[in-house]
């Protein structure tokens, strides 16, 4: 069943009018009719059930139903990541928000190769992975700082996983389920295309709570190493454990 993202509250019998690129989508390109149903969240207030209770030029109106699930979060993670190239960049956002990222943080490093983010784009790419994939609320995409200012103001009751390339840390697996790891809140960070400087990485793994980890030992680009460092982080402390 279509999922839809809504700014609007949510609570039996009131009515939601969707965006113009909504109405597009549900009437145009799922062609759906008076009477059609779908489901509604707001980050808020859980999932709705909803009908298509009229139609007009360019717009819908959505009758809001009755409670599907109630509002739940995901896991406390955030995933910080060093500014990429734009199409790498749309990849880490998408996958971050179906694997279950809180938030993704974009980061200014040395060796970064790209100083711009579209972000209502970026938003609108992971408004579109929350829906598909059944999560309750959307990740929040946050503006790029420069690395040593979000190290500088660090909260020291965070985990960070330091996704350290120079080969020496241990692997991230046994680092995450060492006895010392778990912590309410985590957060991963990965460098550029370029690796972090020598300055840089000492600063990441002098950080209060910073556990420096290696992904292996093949090189991995940005886009993979966000996937691969989310898919460790979740089997070993994240929801992946309950299912």
């Amino acid at each position: 069943m279509i999922r839809l993202f809504v700014g609007d509250d949510l609570k039996a019998g009131g009515q939601v009018v969707p965006s113009p690129e909504q109405a597009h989508y549900l009437i145009h390109v799922m062609r759906l009719s008076v009477g059609a149903e779908l489901l509604l969240f707001n980050g808020r207030h859980g999932e709705w059930s909803a009908k298509v209770v009229s139609i007009g030029k360019g717009r819908c109106d959505l009758g809001v139903e009755a409670p599907v699930r109630a509002q739940s979060g995901g896991p406390d993670v955030d995933l910080i990541v060093a500014m990429v190239k734009r199409a790498r960049l749309e990849v880490i956002v998408e996958k971050a928000a179906e694997l279950g990222a809180r938030r993704v943080r974009l980061v200014i490093t040395q060796r970064a190769n790209a100083g711009h983010a579209n972000l209502a784009r970026l938003n609108a790419i992971a408004i579109e992975a929350a829906e598909q994939t059944g999560r309750l609320d959307v990740p929040e995409i946050c503006a790029a700082q420069k690395l040593d200012r979000v190290l500088a103001e660090w909260d020291a009751g965070r985990r960070l996983m330091f996704c350290d390339e120079a080969g020496d840390a241990p692997p991230a697996l046994a680092a995450l389920t060492a006895p010392a790891a778990p912590a309410l809140g985590w957060a991963i960070l990965i460098g550029p295309e370029g690796g972090f400087s020598p300055a840089e990485r000492a600063r990441c793994r002098a950080v209060a709570g910073a556990v420096p980890v290696s992904l292996g030992p093949r090189i991995l680009r940005a886009d993979t190493a966000a996937i691969a460092a989310m898919s460790v982080w979740q089997s070993a402390l994240g929801d992946w454990r309950g299912t």
